[in-house]
């Protein structure tokens, strides 16, 4: 049997930020459930606790986030938000199902990783809010709360399918390696992100991706 070839496709600080992002926002999202739910409030019987809990994950969530942004933008990171945010025709027809060669990202990837930075943003100022709220009543705005609601059941949406393509669906589960380990198969990631995976297997990539970015 021939060994598997593997390809880089996440840096260490790639990695971090994912598990540094998701780590908390389980923790936020189950002290944040046993604040909302009563029956749950009424079962854990120590709401100032998860208060706590939720507040002090929420800083040192913000605090990490900052330091790992900072620390990679040079060491790769800048280059990786910038594959992020760039659409193009492939991306468009990858959407629309004709066909399109995604990159590293494909576009759905693409859209998620901007939904959930924005959501974050928006995450971290209504909670700014609520915690400043109770302290100056100034700043109890009444739509704070609904939008910090809102944010968490559309974040659940996106939990739930983020968690279907990356443990489940048999064609896709296998991108849980890159976020793992750092690299993925290189034969799934020419069938997946074919466009990506030429010029990572080509010893002139560097330039190629250097000129593509300069002409997108």
């Amino acid at each position: 049997m021939a060994p598997e070839r593997t390809i880089r496709r996440f840096s260490r600080t790639e990695r971090a930020l994912h598990w540094a992002h998701a780590t908390a926002f389980f923790v936020l999202l189950g002290s944040g459930l046993v604040l909302y739910l009563p029956r749950l409030s009424e079962l854990v019987a120590r709401r100032n606790l998860i208060k706590d809990v939720h507040l002090y994950t929420g800083l040192a969530w913000a605090t990490l986030i900052a330091l790992l942004l900072v620390l990679g933008l040079g060491h790769g990171l800048r280059e990786t938000i910038r594959e992020l945010e760039r659409f193009d025709a492939d991306d468009l027809r990858w959407l629309l199902r004709r066909g399109g060669r995604a990159g590293r990202f494909n576009a759905g990837q693409k859209l998620n990783a901007i939904a959930t930075a924005a959501f974050a943003v928006l995450f971290a100022i209504s909670g700014f809010l609520l915690w400043y709220g109770e302290r100056d009543t100034r700043f109890r705005l009444a739509n704070t709360i609904l939008l910090h609601d809102g944010l968490m059941y559309a974040s659940l949406v996106l939990l739930a399918g983020h968690l279907y393509l990356s443990l489940i669906h048999p064609s896709t589960r296998h991108a849980l390696r890159g976020i793992t380990h750092g690299t993925v198969d290189a034969e799934w990631a020419g069938r997946h992100h074919p466009r990506w995976a030429a010029l990572a297997e080509d010893p002139t990539r560097d330039s190629l991706v250097c000129e593509e970015f300069r002409n997108g």
